[in-house]
């Protein structure tokens, strides 16, 4: 996995995004096994605590769960997993729009370019 921190804020909320996109585009199959702390924070590099964190707030918010013997595993709730990547599209979405904006560009003509873009394509 390709890790994208930065200074801006605190690296554990970035670490916890990060993992929750790769869960849902499917880095991380559901019900399937978790790396440890330790992979993901060597990966990463970042301090074990700064990753556990991050650990703990996913499987807080379901994402992932923790057995003592296993270790952590992938959520299996697919409703969870879709409603999150709903939610990632549509910020993604409302940012691109912004940043559309902020050039002189209305929703309605990023609408037509995309209809133009998808029509090349084919």
């Amino acid at each position: 996995m390709e890790w994208k921190l930065d200074d801006s804020r605190p690296i554990w909320p970035q670490l916890k995004e990060q993992l929750i996109i790769a869960i849902v585009a499917g880095e991380y199959n559901m019900g399937g096994s978790f790396p440890t702390v330790r992979e993901l924070a060597e990966d990463a590099g970042v301090n074990r605590n700064t990753m556990q964190r991050a650990l703990s707030e996913l499987e807080h918010d379901g994402f992932v769960t923790t057995n003592r013997t296993a270790g952590r595993t992938v959520t299996t709730d697919e409703g969870l997993v879709t409603r999150m990547k709903e939610s990632i599209a549509k910020k993604s979405i409302e940012k691109f729009i912004k940043e559309m904006a902020a050039i002189g560009y209305s929703a309605d003509d990023v609408v037509k370019m995309i209809k133009e873009r998808g029509e090349e394509d084919k």
